[in-house]
This record gives C-alpha cells, structure tokens and sequence, in this order.
C-alpha cells in the first residue's frame, strides 16, 4: 500500500531573505528560494516580492530598473513593467502577470511567504 503523503506538502513557509538595510531604496534584488526565483523590491520602506521571471521572455526582473512612484519594475530586456502590488503587467510586449509574494517583516528580517 502507498504511503500517504505528508500534510506538509503545499503549506506556506516563510524564508528569510535579508536585513531590512541591506536593501537600499529603489534597489532590486534576486533571491533563490524553495526553488523559485523571487525579486525583493524596498521603495522606502515598504518591500514586494514578486517572481524574477518576466512573463514575456526569461529575463530577471531584479535587474531592471524600479519606478517607485508608480510601484512597478521594469524588465530591462524589453521593457514591460510590473505593478510590484499585484503582478500584473503594466505594459506590452508582457500580457501575463507575474506571481507575487507576501512579505514579512519582523524586527530587522525581511522574509517571504513561498508555498
């Protein structure tokens, strides 16, 4: 008889990521974790996680530039921008969105929430 699977798989984990200083504002950065490719943005001090794929064409989006008044990135490939809240793409050639991520902040950590 197979053995069940674990009631762990697909629950929320938490990761740290960095310090809340190691990020300046306006700065971008990548991160591997659990596997995904994740893009931590700092505009003040606020953070997003999104995904570091652009939806468009493989490209890292923590190398983009971030347009803070507007909350978005831009992919520095082709220029799509995503909007850092939700994912969604703010500009052509990109129609997909990209996935984002809840981000934790406690005392001097920055973590995320992947699953």
């Amino acid at each position: 008889m197979p053995e069940a699977a674990s009631s762990d798989v697909g629950r929320p984990e938490t990761v740290r990521l960095c310090g809340r200083e190691d990020l300046a504002s306006g700065e971008a950065r990548r991160f591997d974790v659990a596997g995904l490719r994740v893009a931590l943005v700092r505009i003040d001090d606020d953070y997003y996680a999104i995904g570091d794929r652009c939806s468009h064409e493989d490209y890292s989006l923590a190398e983009g530039e971030v347009w803070s008044g507007e909350r978005e990135i831009e992919c520095s490939k082709h220029g799509s921008t995503f909007d850092l809240v939700t994912g969604e793409p703010c500009s052509l050639p990109a129609t997909r969105p990209v996935p984002v991520y809840d981000v934790i902040l406690e005392g001097d950590d920055v973590s995320v929430v992947v699953r």
